[in-house]
This record gives structure tokens, sequence and C-alpha cells, in this order.
């Protein structure tokens, strides 16, 4: 998979293309992900005791895994802050990270 939990993405498809957000959750059986401050939608909630008022909730919805890219964030890279495509590059010791497809660097998820 091309993004991870954490990861800083670039939507580049749909209503919110061009916004940027962290990935929340990713449903890897429906290939979506959930990006925070992307898509939200009004979810109708009846009346409980946990929310006695009721009404409309606004909350994110999944989108499509193949509609986000990662956030290169290297400075000297000439994608810097912006979506790119990422690779799989295997070390000597057997590890399997993501690179940037245009620089080459390794691309790390924030915690």
């Amino acid at each position: 998979m091309h993004v991870r939990k954490n990861d800083t993405v670039q939507v580049i498809a749909g209503d919110d293309a061009g916004k940027t957000g962290k990935i929340l959750n990713i449903m890897t059986k429906e290939k979506r992900v959930i990006v925070e401050g992307i898509n939200y939608i009004q979810k109708h909630v009846k009346r409980s005791e946990k929310n006695p008022q009721g009404g409309r909730v606004q909350k994110e919805a999944p989108i499509s895994l193949s509609n986000v890219l990662a956030i290169c964030q290297n400075k000297s890279c000439e994608k810097n802050g912006k979506g790119v495509r990422t690779r799989h590059k295997f070390l000597e010791n057997g590890d399997k990270i993501r690179v940037c497809y245009k620089c080459g660097r390794e691309i790390i998820a924030s915690e």
C-alpha cells in the first residue's frame, strides 16, 4: 500500500481535490481511507443519553485509496509539499521502505 496511518496526504480527485490532511484510518479490504478534514458528511443522530440533543453531526467519510498521494517532506525535492507517487525499496538488511518517486528519499509517516 502506498500510504500508511498518520501520513500527510494530498487529495487528487473529487470535490476536495488539492486539499491535504492526515490519514486517520485505513480500510484495507475496501481500499478506502479516512482523511482528517476531508469529505465531510452530515450524519443524522437520534437522541440518546450520550447525545441528548440529537440532530445532525458532521464527520469525515471514507474516500478511495486511489484518490490520495503521500506528501514528500524533502526540502530539496521539486515536489516538496505536494503529493508524489511512491516506490518500494529494499534495504541491505531486508527491510522494505517507501521512497519518493522523484527524489528517491524515504517517506516517513509523522507520529
